[in-house]
């Protein structure tokens, strides 16, 4: 009888290699010289994230006699980093590394407890039933994204509020790692505050992000469009107004070859309620605006 692994330690091994290996190249190595065949890995394509692979892989590996074994040996190999060469050289690799080593610390404690755990009857008893409480309570919260929408919803209610704004900007940077996203946080370069950049598709997109009452307006599309110009040709921005765009704000953005595009609330949470990607929801609009020189696209228009 092919052995059985509690969902939880799955969900810690899944969460130390997304974290321990940012790059794709990276973590295909890391599974082929684990034992995943080379045939499976060659079904990863472009479109499927390293999340959906393991999501995909651990099933197909607890229903195989050797797949237990081979997920233990993944757990204790990525126990065993002292190190996270994949995650050097980024720019905001301290935190980075910071979130893989508690990943990794994380399934090392559920690891060891559970092998100290199985040595007696009495507690492999109790390990069953700490597993299952365990499994009910990752029910419970499952779906990340509705804890990302469950947050926002809190901030709304402090819209305007200049911390609640910084909390937002944090926020959306959870948004941004949960669809793996190249991304900066917020920085100053040249005097100039900015809201920090994403990278997707090779293209560079400066963020500038408003959590106020208030619709952004002509002023802050200017002042963020010079922010924009001075930089590389390939650089363009995306402007984050949850509160949305006054109608002269929209076609002060919208000139001929414009860099800006430009998202509020609706397009955020067509993103959380799992229509619509980030990456592909910034693409919908780039491929609008190039075709149009309009920077904003109410979502009902897609």
């Amino acid at each position: 009888m092919t052995e059985s692994l509690p969902a939880h330690i799955l969900e810690l091994v899944a969460d130390a290699a997304l974290k321990s290996f940012w790059r794709r190249r990276a973590l295909h190595d890391f599974l082929r010289r684990n034992g995943i065949a080379e045939n499976f890995l060659a079904t990863w394509t472009k479109e499927e994230s390293k999340r959906d692979l393991l999501h995909r892989l651990f099933p197909r590996l607890e229903k195989n006699p050797n797949g237990p074994s081979t997920i233990k040996q993944i757990a204790n190999n990525l126990i065993e980093q002292t190190s996270f060469p994949d995650l050097e050289g980024w720019e905001d690799s301290a935190e980075k590394k910071k979130s893989a080593r508690d990943a990794v610390t994380a399934l090392q404690a559920y690891v060891s407890k559970r092998n100290e755990s199985i040595e007696d009857a009495k507690s492999q008893s109790d390990a069953r039933k700490r597993a299952a409480e365990m499994r009910a309570e990752k029910v419970r919260q499952r779906n990340d994204l509705d804890k990302l929408s469950l947050r926002l919803n809190e901030l709304a209610g402090r819209v305007g509020d200049q911390d609640a704004g910084y909390e937002f900007q944090d926020w959306f940077f959870d948004l941004v790692t949960y669809f793996e996203i190249v991304a900066r946080r917020p920085y100053i370069t040249d005097g100039r505050q900015i809201d920090g950049s994403v990278t997707i598709d090779g293209t560079t997109y400066l963020l500038e992000m408003k959590f106020t009452r208030e619709q952004a307006d002509a002023p802050d599309i200017d002042v963020f469009f010079k922010k924009v110009y001075e930089k590389a040709d390939n650089t363009m921005g995306l402007m984050v107004s949850m509160s949305g765009y006054s109608s002269v704000a929209i076609a002060e953005a919208s000139k001929s070859r414009t860099p800006l595009l430009l998202i509020d609330y609706n397009h955020i949470y067509v993103i959380l309620h799992n229509a619509m990607g980030l990456a592909e929801m910034v693409n919908r609009l780039r491929r609008h605006c190039s075709q149009t020189g309009k920077a904003h696209l109410h979502p009902q228009d897609f």
